[in-house]
């Protein structure tokens, strides 16, 4: 059957139009804004305005390395950007405008790669970390000023809904390298996440301190990039938490005294370090992408006191979380942990995020099953 030009443009029109119809906002726009939007199939489309511009590409982190795009240009000065099916889960990504970094100006920014950064939300389908109709905790601002780092450290403390009512224990958390203390609060969604959990009683009440997760003195923070800046860190870290940052928390909010301790990639390092050198203080340890710094073939744990475990009274509940599509790298440091606590009978729990990378969906999950085994 043969169709005249006038029913097959009808047609294509029809189909263009149903086609647009299957592509969604995505959740991580500004008020206001149509773009960037995803489809079924998790491919996306950008449009950003820039009129004088000769080239506009799209670039990311980790969850946007292996995506294809084509861009093109209007009469009216916007690029259109469309993708190949993305991965699931949030990925931090820019523009090359004329080769210069930019954000896109449509979607919110978060702080990653060490600056203001757009981040896009491919969904992946569930619920667990978005809001719901069930009572809301909160999450606050606090300061102290560390005799150690010789300066103020700003931290969020999430409380939850029924805070006041008795004392809880707390959970201290840490982000991931480039990031900030508002990583957990926006990136990760944890408001969200704890709400859902203590209103389904899946975990324990808790409060939930999120700290920065560097703690160099001014003169350390001179110190070239090719010095062990994060064990230098953390070793400051360990001192800050312990000696100032716990006895402030206890001090000011309603503990019973129990504590945990858990991060991610970076934090995962932190968490470990903090956790196995006292293991007389923090009951359960969090290794999101765990990481380990300055190891050497001969010594794995050169830096990592992970030895502790084996000789202290106290066996504290060991969570190692990764994503079934990280890179080699993190699965090869999740193979040193599990392999070393295997040989030397100390149990942990391991679990893993079917098809994420080292991004925030991985540590929204891992937080997830972490915190519903802990204060127990």
């Amino acid at each position: 059957m043969q169709y005249s030009p006038k029913i097959l443009l009808g047609f294509l029109l029809l189909s263009s139009t149903v086609f647009s119809q299957t592509y969604k906002p995505a959740s991580t726009l500004l008020p206001g804004k149509e773009f960037p939007k995803i489809d079924s199939d998790k491919k996306a489309q950008f449009r950003v305005y820039f009129p004088d511009a000769q080239s506009v590409t799209l670039d990311g982190g980790d969850g946007m390395k292996s995506i294809k795009s084509s861009a093109s240009k209007d009469h009216d000065g916007f690029w259109n950007i469309s993708t190949s099916p993305m991965e699931i889960g949030f990925h931090y990504y820019w523009l090359n405008v004329d080769g210069k970094r930019t954000n896109d100006p449509n979607t919110q920014l978060y702080f990653g790669y060490s600056q203001p950064t757009s981040g896009i939300e491919v969904p992946s389908g569930e619920n667990f970390f978005l809001e719901k109709n069930v009572k809301h905790g909160k999450i606050i601002n606090d300061s102290l000023n560390s005799k150690i780092t010789q300066g103020k450290r700003n931290f969020k403390v999430y409380l939850p809904p029924n805070y006041g009512s008795k004392k809880l224990p707390v959970l201290y958390l840490y982000h991931g390298t480039g990031e900030d203390i508002t990583g957990w609060e926006k990136q990760g969604y944890i408001l969200h996440i704890l709400d859902n959990l203590f209103a389904e009683k899946k975990a324990a009440e808790m409060i939930v301190v999120m700290d920065y997760g560097v703690a160099l003195n001014p003169e350390q923070e001179k110190m070239p990039d090719n010095y062990p800046r994060t064990v230098i860190s953390t070793k400051n870290l360990d001192k800050v938490v312990t000696g100032e940052l716990i006895p402030y928390i206890e001090k000011k909010y309603r503990t019973t005294g129990k504590k945990a301790i858990a991060g991610l990639s970076r934090g995962s390092y932190q968490a470990m370090f903090i956790g196995v050198n006292h293991p007389e203080i923090f009951s359960a340890i969090g290794a999101f992408s765990p990481v380990i710094y300055e190891g050497t073939e001969a010594e794995p744990f050169k830096e990592l006191p992970i030895g502790n475990l084996l000789k202290s009274k106290k066996k504290p509940y060991f969570f190692i979380g990764i994503g079934e599509k990280e890179d080699a790298l993190f699965f090869k440091f999740n193979q040193i942990l599990t392999t070393y606590l295997s040989q030397n009978n100390y149990p942990y729990f391991q679990y893993k995020s079917p098809e994420t990378r080292h991004e925030w969906l991985t540590w929204r999950r891992s937080l997830y099953q972490f915190t519903q085994h802990i204060f127990k």
